[in-house]
């Protein structure tokens, strides 16, 4: 089990394969175990990286009294602990956010970006809260929500209670029952990245399941950075990376193709 400090942060990570670094970012609540058939399909061709993030997985909590950290800090740092430069970077939901953060830093020094389930809010309205809800001490195995189907949980019961379980760790459950000061640290300021997505110049996939309520926002990113990609994969939710993991790994294949 490889551990890695970055910050005050006691990193956990997972990594498979070699060559081009292809670092994966899990969501809300979830964790880099949650990329495992990502690593099946493409650690072959590619050295795949994913890590927990503070408060989540296996990784170390931040203190209670403290705001929720910076997670595009985070990335940075790990980044430069792992010594990986030019990486490709893929992420969902609050990975996909993260991206786009430290990418608004970064502009041209990723490999390649592949954001999913995640964009910039459209409009000029307030965005939507996006926050795990606190936790009683009673519960043991996180809620979802919806970000896989109920036909998912009918068709595939092992996979769905598989993702139940690798999720559902003492450092997430101990982080959602004593909750972190929300701040703008979690997924940064709307205004912000809508000010400065457009100046990206990675290669951009932008991948988004059809069922998924960010729809608007993914379609929104694609409009805001010149050059990027974008692909509905119908039929799948939030988690598109784990639900529709096939066709997930198809479409990365065709686009990292292309990047070379």
């Amino acid at each position: 089990m490889p551990f890695i400090e970055v910050g005050a942060t006691d990193i956990y990570y997972v990594e498979e394969g070699k060559g081009q670094p292809l670092v994966f970012l899990h969501g809300m609540s979830s964790c880099g175990e949650a990329w495992f058939q990502q690593f099946a399909h493409f650690s072959d061709r590619y050295r795949c990286i994913a890590y927990d993030s503070v408060n989540h997985g296996h990784s170390s909590n931040s203190p209670r009294d403290e705001d929720e950290p910076n997670r595009a800090d985070e990335l940075e740092g790990f980044l430069a602990a792992m010594g990986i430069e030019r990486p490709i970077l893929a992420g969902n939901s609050m990975g996909a956010n993260t991206i786009l953060r430290w990418a608004v830093r970064h502009p041209g020094e990723a490999k390649a970006l592949i954001p999913s389930g995640m964009g910039v809010p459209p409009g000029d309205g307030p965005a939507p809260r996006i926050a795990a809800e606190p936790l009683d001490n009673e519960t043991l195995f996180l809620p979802i929500g919806d970000s896989l189907t109920d036909g998912f949980k009918a068709a595939q019961p092992r996979m769905y209670e598989r993702y139940l379980r690798i999720r559902s760790t003492a450092t997430r459950l101990e982080a959602l029952r004593h909750p972190r000061k929300a701040t703008r640290g979690l997924l940064g300021d709307p205004a912000e990245m809508a000010a400065g997505v457009p100046k990206i110049t990675s290669p951009m996939l932008v991948v988004v399941g059809g069922l998924d309520r960010l729809v608007p926002w993914a379609e929104h990113l694609h409009q805001l950075v010149p050059g990027s990609e974008y692909h509905v994969i119908e039929g799948a939710p939030h988690n598109v990376y784990y639900e529709a993991a096939a066709a997930y790994n198809t479409r990365l294949d065709a686009f990292l193709a292309k990047v070379g």
